[in-house]
């Protein structure tokens, strides 16, 4: 637990804005004041969920995305703190963790060129790292008997949540995927792309649903060798929701959900599946926002959900904001619907 940096409470007085009259969710959270060991810690506190920050894009970039999700935990964590804690939104239940420490990782990133073969391959192994880091953490949290709510990094870090969750568990896990694409790519070295098809291959993921991928960006290989061919894996197209309409959201959100939810099952949101959003590949075509709340506010309701993970958005100082308070309404749906 080398890279865990706590959540302390002068960070969180430095980020809360406390106004008379009112109560924020900063206020209230639970903090974990030190580490002795990090399971023991967590099965004593009385809380039921962990939120940790992975601010990350070393897997982005491994990906020949467009590197910037390192950035949406800083952006998720200010808003998320002055949002209003009261008998509707209640932070009691939350431990604010703190985020692991990826800084000399996204610095190497500066020194590289996407173009040179050789910094890819070294990113990816750099990704391998920190799959090590995410998915220790995860079992740790899991195993303590709590839902880890994670945040920021790469879509990489699926891999982590579904390793350190099925570990935790003993067993192999569901997921839910909400996404333009698949992330279920060949097995080449880790990067953002395919964290499920490395779990599935490597027997941790067991169902596994992509919620809304876009036609235009997923390859026929893709379709024909994994989607089309493996039995527990679905999938349903945003063209046939939202363009075709020949199938309609919330009757699509129920089979998904069908599909996955027999079992343990992990929520994987995808900030490039949202239209406008800014992102490591942002789309002006996807769903909505309130879709996408809508989707974690149904999955999440559900007791055999294990995680919530929200990832690829890349904010920049003009849209932290709004990234932030997106993200935001993301855990505090998912923090009602699942409390209930």
């Amino acid at each position: 637990m080398n890279k865990l940096i706590l959540m302390s409470k002068s960070k969180i007085e430095e980020l809360v804005t406390t106004r008379s009259g009112e109560t924020k969710f900063g206020e209230k959270v639970t903090l974990l004041p030190s580490i002795t060991n990090i399971y023991e810690d967590l099965i004593n506190l009385d809380v039921k969920y962990v939120l940790i920050g992975l601010p990350e894009a070393i897997g982005v970039f491994a990906n020949y995305g467009k590197i910037g999700t390192s950035k949406a935990w800083e952006a998720t964590i200010k808003v998320l703190l002055n949002t209003q804690n009261s008998v509707l939104n209640q932070a009691k239940k939350m431990c604010v963790l703190g985020y692991l420490d990826f800084t000399k990782e996204n610095e190497q990133l500066l020194k590289w060129d996407q173009k040179n073969e050789k910094h890819i391959k070294k990113a990816r192994a750099l990704v391998e790292e920190i799959d090590k880091e995410v998915s220790n953490l995860i079992y740790n949290i899991v195993r303590a008997g709590k839902i880890p709510i994670i945040i920021g990094g790469g879509h990489n870090n699926a891999y982590g949540n579904i390793k350190g969750t099925s570990l935790a568990l003993e067993n192999k896990i569901n997921v839910i995927n909400f996404d333009a694409h698949t992330d279920f790519r060949v097995i080449e070295g880790r990067h953002s792309g395919n964290g499920f098809s490395y779990a599935y291959n490597e027997g941790f993921l067991n169902r596994y649903f992509i919620f809304g991928i876009h036609k235009n960006y997923n390859s026929e290989t893709v379709l024909n060798n994994a989607l089309n061919s493996i039995e527990n894996i679905k999938y349903n197209t945003f063209e046939a929701i939202e363009i075709e309409k020949s199938s309609k959201f919330k009757s699509e959100i129920k089979k998904a959900l069908e599909f996955v939810s027999k079992d343990n099952f992990g929520i994987e949101i995808d900030c490039d599946a949202i239209a406008n959003i800014p992102s490591s590949a942002q789309t002006p075509s996807g769903f909505s926002v309130n879709q996408a709340r809508q989707f974690v506010h149904f999955m999440g309701s559900h007791k055999h959900a294990k995680y919530l993970h929200i990832c690829e958005a890349a904010p920049t100082k003009k849209t932290a904001a709004q990234v932030g308070k997106l993200i935001s309404y993301l855990i505090t749906d998912f923090l009602r619907a699942n409390g209930n």
